[in-house]
């Protein structure tokens, strides 16, 4: 049986998950999920409302995630994925979803991370949810695959350093343009 290989693009709110992810799934013809919309509607009042979620309430969010995984590996396709994922336990539920599940880490200053919440518009995550994700933050391990990207350069360049490392990971040229 065939499998995919699956990327997810993770880090903490604000450091461009989406922005990165949905362009390099589309100029790679992958499939694309924006976990966020994989939430429960409690999660996002209680987010919306400046409280930190608990693993308790992330756990239906991340076993439909590794659903949305395993369906799209089940039928040989690879995907890219915008995900926080921010502790390793939640990343080892999104590994057990499929043989080949890979991160990339976006990562930056608090100081330019902030600013960028501050600039986004009709977004659930508050600014002062960004010291709770990154006191939850745990950096990717040596031993799991992936990589860190640092977001202090503009989105296209960190676009295309994701695509690159997507592409020869699949083992294909990358794309350039839209």
């Amino acid at each position: 049986m065939a499998h995919g290989t699956h990327f997810v693009v993770m880090g903490v709110s604000g450091t461009g998950k989406t922005t990165v992810a949905e362009p390099v799934a589309r100029r790679l013809g992958l499939a694309f999920a924006e976990a966020d919309d994989f939430h429960p509607e409690a999660n996002v009042a209680k987010m919306s409302g400046g409280t930190a979620l608990t693993d308790d309430d992330r756990k239906p969010w991340l076993e439909a995630l590794a659903a949305w995984i395993a369906e799209h590996d089940r039928r040989g396709e690879s995907t890219v994925m915008a995900c926080s994922a921010l502790k390793r336990a939640y990343r080892d539920v999104l590994r057990a979803a499929a043989p080949d599940v890979r991160f990339l880490h976006l990562d930056g200053t608090t100081e330019v991370i902030a600013a960028r919440l501050r600039e986004r518009k009709g977004h659930f995550m508050p600014e002062t949810l960004l010291r709770s994700q990154q006191s939850t933050l745990e950096p990717l391990a040596d031993d799991e695959p992936g990589a860190t990207l640092d977001i202090a350069p503009p989105a296209e360049e960190v676009i295309e350093r994701a695509a690159r490392i997507v592409s020869a990971a699949l083992g294909s040229p990358a794309e350039s343009g839209e």
